[in-house]
């Protein structure tokens, strides 16, 4: 019997040849077929914003959980093959690409492995679960030429391009600090499995390149990001978009420092990240700041430029750009008695401007998704590559490590490395469980 690495091999180097084919005989009308992996909160959307596109067709689904399997098959509606093992949907011929949307700790080697086996791939945020498999992940789409778009539909959003270029032509000023926040309230915490619970025959395979523990159904299914075995908790969930913003629209490289402080202080339930957590970014010229907290809902989410000239505020429904007054600095001293003179109407340093009304599926994820086929077939890079989405997953990971070690950290982005402290640089990396393990250097070509 062949050895899944061999067969690997075996299948990599057929889909190869078929994938070459396909660039040279795609065209512009013909139809990109597509196979999903993974149908929960995000694989259901991709699968249905997929799916309406006129130029795809869903030829295979994957899923560990039957219930999520046969609603994928469902949803597809046009009977499409089915696969518990993801292996078996990259070795199918008919597939020319597919749509991770997976536990985080899995983004990385099944794209390694669909690079490997001739697929592009669509693949969800965030990137990585620990930094270096973005260097692995380039490598891999590199040497088989495969097209990798990242699940950052921000970059998409017609409003956030435009916010980009109002910041270029300088509306509000110099950008000099950001402001990035999400907030709810879930106390007491989850404390009970989502959906139909994932079979315990099934659980090694989905732990996969994870570390081994004990069968427990409250870790998978949506609480996987609560474990840091398998995710980083909002930092990778949330703060990966806003600051994939801030530094596409910025045209920034990640922070030069980090800090950060929390805790899981209140949340009794399932999982271990933290339900407050406040991080400081330094970059040349500007300091950004992430808030999260679990335990109150109060607080205004979103992402905040504040520039000299004004504030702009965006979300994903729209902006707003609220002017700074030309106040001089003298008639901001406090006093506390006698006349003070004032502009009677100050002046405004800018514009106000405000959209809204923006829908996130319609004006984001839509959106993105047809730069992914339309990339698939012209072969140029997609609007969310893999070099700028690494350099975003930067700020996120060295965060969480500032939490974990409980100090500050300096990053050498031209080395990709932390700086002088090498406890920290042996978190940028791990070990695969076997025999992912083998897998992943089987697709790199690591022997």
């Amino acid at each position: 019997m062949q050895s899944r690495r061999s067969v690997l091999k075996t299948v990599a180097g057929a889909s190869l040849m078929s994938a070459a084919s396909f660039d040279r005989v795609l065209g512009a009308n013909d139809r990109v077929r597509v196979g999903v992996i993974g149908h929960g909160l995000i694989g259901t959307r991709h699968l249905l914003d997929f799916k309406a596109q006129s130029d795809v067709e869903i030829v295979a689904v994957s899923e560990l959980s039957d219930e999520r399997l046969e609603a994928a098959a469902a949803a597809a509606g046009n009977g499409p093959a089915k696969h518990k093992d993801f292996r078996k949907l990259l070795e199918r011929p008919d597939v020319d690409a597919v749509v991770v949307s997976t536990p985080d700790h899995w983004h990385a080697l099944m794209t390694i492995l669909a690079c490997a086996a001739g697929k592009d791939v669509y693949v969800e945020k965030p990137l990585t679960l620990v930094l270096r498999e973005g260097e692995w992940m380039r490598q891999a789409a590199e040497a088989h030429k495969r097209v990798v778009q990242v699940g950052t539909q921000q970059r998409s959003g017609k409003h956030y391009q435009r916010c980009a270029q109002l910041i270029k032509d300088g509306h509000i000023g110099d950008v000099r600090s950001i402001r990035m926040a999400s907030y709810r309230n879930i106390l007491p915490g989850f404390t009970k499995p989502v959906g139909d619970r994932l079979s315990p025959a099934d659980w090694d395979m989905w732990l996969g390149p994870a570390p081994f523990v004990a069968y427990d159904p409250g870790r998978c299914l949506y609480h996987f990001r609560w474990f840091w075995d398998y995710s980083g908790g909002q930092t990778t969930n949330l703060l990966a978009h806003h600051i994939d913003s801030v530094q596409s629209m910025l045209d920034l490289k990640p922070p030069v420092r980090v800090a950060a402080m929390g805790g899981r202080y209140s949340l009794k339930g399932i999982g271990e990240t933290p339900d407050v957590f406040e991080a400081l970014f330094e970059y040349p010229g500007l300091v950004a700041t992430w808030s999260s907290h679990e335990v109150a809902a109060a607080g205004e989410d979103g992402l905040t430029f504040y520039g000299t000239k004004g504030t702009l505020k965006l979300s994903r429904a729209g902006f707003e750009i609220v002017p700074e007054l030309e106040v001089p600095p003298e008639e901001q001293i406090p006093r506390f008695s006698g006349p003070r003179t004032a502009p009677a109407t100050p002046a405004p340093r800018t514009t106000p401007l405000q959209e809204s009304g923006y829908d996130q599926v319609r004006d984001q994820f839509v959106p993105h998704v047809r730069n992914f086929i339309d990339c698939v077939k012209s072969r140029k890079a997609p609007i969310s590559d893999l070099a700028s989405s690494h350099r975003s997953s930067v700020p996120c990971h060295l965060a969480n490590l500032a939490l974990r070690l409980g100090r500050t950290l300096r990053w050498d982005d031209a080395k990709q490395d932390v700086v002088g402290d090498p406890e920290a640089s042996k978190l940028l990396t791990k070990e695969y469980r076997s025999p992912w393990d083998r897998e992943l250097k089987a697709a790199l070509g690591r022997g």
